[in-house]
């Protein structure tokens, strides 16, 4: 008798059991998000996230929870929002944030998988050992933006060849991209013969003291480095720009349509997308040390005509022959 009522409780710790394992065994996957903007700001870009996802897929509400964390263009609330999600205990961080997102990520995790989009060289940042064999818990995919400054001084000088100071804005929030970057201008810079202003902003009331000293340093043009404080705030920038008559230049195509003269980038909707595709093929078992960083290679050249006009400017017929797109 106590043998079978022993058997029967069991049975009934058993069944009673059941359901929990289940409910574990189909519970859905959680992405961390980190986002260094607004969700408005890269909605179209999130979009191409989730197609990548799609791929492998996996369809947010679905199959899939994403949590949400944005940094609204600024760069110190990175780290915190980063550890928040390990505290929550994510499956996977995708993390196409550039630079400053991806180190906060490495920051917060040794264990997590990360999937970063990085602007700089992810070798040189200290995210991964190198890029076909990452080696740790982070992989993804890197446009090399930063790499792109001194591409942006040159074609900003073929767009003013009678520019003799040119400046560089960089954020000091941003420090480890800022030096690479500020590097490769210098010594572009000194290829073309042209002297190079660094000037710096980590704040938007440091913009208008910025834009009113670029004339009495004699600056002709202005290379915008990549940075999401400015990316989130690129209607300000161009807007400042036009209003006095500085033509800028930066990485991506919604500052040309915000009012900007000139943007040159990689192609930030693949970059988004292969995000997606890693951090599928990371929630079905593969492991970020084994998967290479993937290069966003192609990049864009856009000019906006109607601006450079406004601003009295004769663009070269051979830069517009070389745009991937012109706005008139």
């Amino acid at each position: 008798m106590d043998m079978r009522r022993r058997e029967f409780i069991t049975l009934i710790g058993g069944l009673a059991a059941w359901p929990l394992a289940a409910k574990a065994q189909s519970a859905m996957p959680v992405i961390g998000f980190l986002g260094s903007e607004s969700p408005a700001r890269i909605a179209r870009l999130v979009e191409f996230f989730r197609q990548g996802l799609a791929e492998h897929g996996f369809i947010e509400g679905q199959n899939v929870a994403i949590e949400y964390r944005w940094a609204e263009g600024l760069n110190d609330r990175l780290p915190d929002l980063a550890a928040d999600l390990v505290r929550s205990a994510v499956s996977v961080i995708a993390a196409p944030a550039t630079t400053p997102g991806a180190l906060a990520a490495k920051a917060a995790t040794a264990t997590i998988p990360v999937v970063i989009f990085s602007a700089g060289d992810p070798v040189a940042l200290g995210l991964v050992a190198s890029l076909n064999r990452p080696g740790g818990n982070i992989t993804g995919t890197t446009s090399l933006a930063g790499e792109l400054a001194p591409k942006r001084l040159e074609l900003l000088r073929e767009l003013i060849p009678t520019a003799t100071v040119i400046g560089l804005l960089v954020n000091p929030t941003n420090p480890t991209l800022m030096a690479e970057t500020t590097k490769d201008a210098e010594a572009a810079a000194r290829t073309l013969g042209v002297e190079l202003q660094i000037l710096r902003a980590r704040t938007e009331s440091e913009f208008d003291a910025v834009f009113a000293g670029l004339n009495q340093m004699r600056v002709g043009g202005l290379v915008i480095a990549v940075d999401s404080f400015f990316t989130a705030r690129r209607e300000q920038l161009a807007e400042l720009a036009f209003r006095h008559r500085i033509p800028a230049v930066y990485q991506s195509r919604d500052f040309v349509e915000a009012g900007g003269v000139m943007s040159y980038g990689g192609y930030l909707a693949e970059g988004f997308r292969l995000v997606g595709v890693y951090t599928g093929r990371i929630l079905k078992g593969e492991k970020p040390a084994d998967l290479p960083i993937v290069q966003v290679t192609k990049v864009e050249l856009i000019i906006n005509l109607k601006i450079a006009q406004r601003l009295g400017l004769t663009v070269p017929p051979s830069l517009l022959a070389r745009a991937d797109e012109v706005i008139e």
